[in-house]
């Protein structure tokens, strides 16, 4: 076991995480943060001397296209979508 968890530790950590443990639920934390430690100590012994450092885990690639008209929308079939028109324009309700 790494480090034990001491009842000023575990004060300390629950005024950081504002946090206030009672009886049953102060040693179930307590146990908690031993393992969590305990795994963490596992962790360090494995040998990483040929890992090269990641900068990101996941290799990502620009998801932009160019920016170019890929299509082209004539008035006529946009005008044609309308429900009413006049003189080449949409009709709509007045608003004020």
């Amino acid at each position: 076991m790494a480090i034990k968890i001491d009842d000023e530790m575990l004060d300390y950590v629950s005024i950081l995480a504002k946090l206030e443990l009672k009886g049953e639920e102060r040693e179930r934390v307590r146990s908690d943060m031993e393992r969590i430690l305990d795994h963490v100590d596992l962790l360090n012994e494995l040998d990483t001397e040929e890992v090269k450092p990641l900068v990101q885990a996941v290799a990502l690639q620009n998801v932009f296209r160019e920016d170019a008209v890929t299509n082209t929308d004539s008035r006529e079939d946009m005008m044609r979508n309308a429900p009413e028109q006049k003189d080449g324009q949409y009709v709509v309700p007045r608003t004020f």
